[in-house]
């Protein structure tokens, strides 16, 4: 009886560790915001890089800024960085400047 009690625990202990390894995790930065990483956030950046042609993903968080789901701060090619917006299907909800002298502007690169 032990050892079927043993197996029993080990596997459920994989099926666990399995399970977990396909889960985001998020981390709060000084700001509150919740950066995220894991296989949900590298579909959220594999988006945002397509919709500003490239550049270099600084960030990942959870949002709910203009109906979006999703927030990648991204640094362009030409220098510029934006915070692009995206929805639960990592559809693009709008591209805004995150430098303080740009303003928000919205961008349909």
């Amino acid at each position: 009886m032990k050892k079927r009690t043993l197996i029993a625990g080990v596997g459920a202990a994989v099926l666990v560790a399995g399970s977990a390894a396909g889960v985001a995790v998020a981390t709060s930065g000084d700001d509150g915001d919740q950066t995220v990483s894991g296989p949900q956030a590298d579909k959220a950046t594999g988006a945002a890089l397509g919709y500003t042609h490239g550049g270099t993903a600084n960030s990942v968080e959870r949002d709910s800024e203009n109906g979006a789901t999703w927030e990648v701060e991204v640094t362009k090619t030409n220098g510029d960085t934006v915070d692009v917006r995206l929805d639960q299907n990592y559809q693009l909800v709008v591209i805004e400047g995150d430098s303080e002298s740009s303003g928000d502007q919205n961008e349909s690169e």
